[in-house]
């Protein structure tokens, strides 16, 4: 990860600006760029020791100009690992389901699919060997950049320590470090994988 360029942005954003800014380039990216991004994450992802040892892996659905996740949640399923994906609650929370694949997805709350259930808790993201989340940007030391509703800043301090907690970026959304404001809730990443 060390020799992965960075980008700098100003330090004085705030991070309702910084969102902003992100999002507006995540929207010029076209239908191409997504699907190659998601193609070029899925094959990183795949080939990391932490995976090929994996029996649960959590994940998410993409969504909007989020990287891709859909190739690889059928890959991980096919080589048998169980995959977890958030239902959100009401309190902001997340809950997990397994992915039973996409057929088996209904719209939740913001309008992103996630399983209809069976529901297994909110601890049960403790049983992942990895934990995959959105961002919208990550600085080199791992601070994450959300879109802002808490979700995962809640869901993460369930994750057992030594569980790799990596977020898919598209290429331009690593910062360099103190570019992302950091607030006392805000949850980590350990790494990163780039598209």
């Amino acid at each position: 990860m060390d020799d992965v360029p960075t980008y700098e942005l100003d330090r004085t954003l705030t991070k309702r600006e910084l969102r902003q800014r992100l999002l507006s380039a995540r929207a010029d990216l076209t239908p191409e760029q997504l699907s190659a991004n998601g193609r070029s994450l899925a094959e990183q992802v795949l080939t990391r020791a932490d995976i090929a040892s994996a029996r649960t892996v959590a994940l998410y659905v993409s969504t909007g100009g989020e990287p891709r996740t859909g190739r690889l949640r059928a890959e991980l399923r096919s080589r048998g690992i169980n995959v977890l994906l958030p239902v959100h609650r009401p309190d902001g929370d997340l809950d997990w389901a397994p992915d039973q694949g996409d057929a088996a997805l209904v719209a939740g709350r913001f309008g992103i699919n996630e399983p209809a259930g069976p529901w297994l808790g909110r601890s049960a993201l403790a049983a992942a060997q990895v934990v995959i989340v959105p961002a919208l940007a990550v600085t080199q030391e791992g601070t994450r950049l959300g879109r802002g509703g808490g979700s995962y800043d809640r869901a993460l301090p369930r994750v057992p320590e030594g569980v790799p907690v990596l977020a898919l970026l598209h290429p331009g959304e690593l910062l360099e470090a103190g570019t992302i404001p950091v607030e006392d809730h805000d949850a980590p990443v350990t790494g990163w994988v780039i598209a």
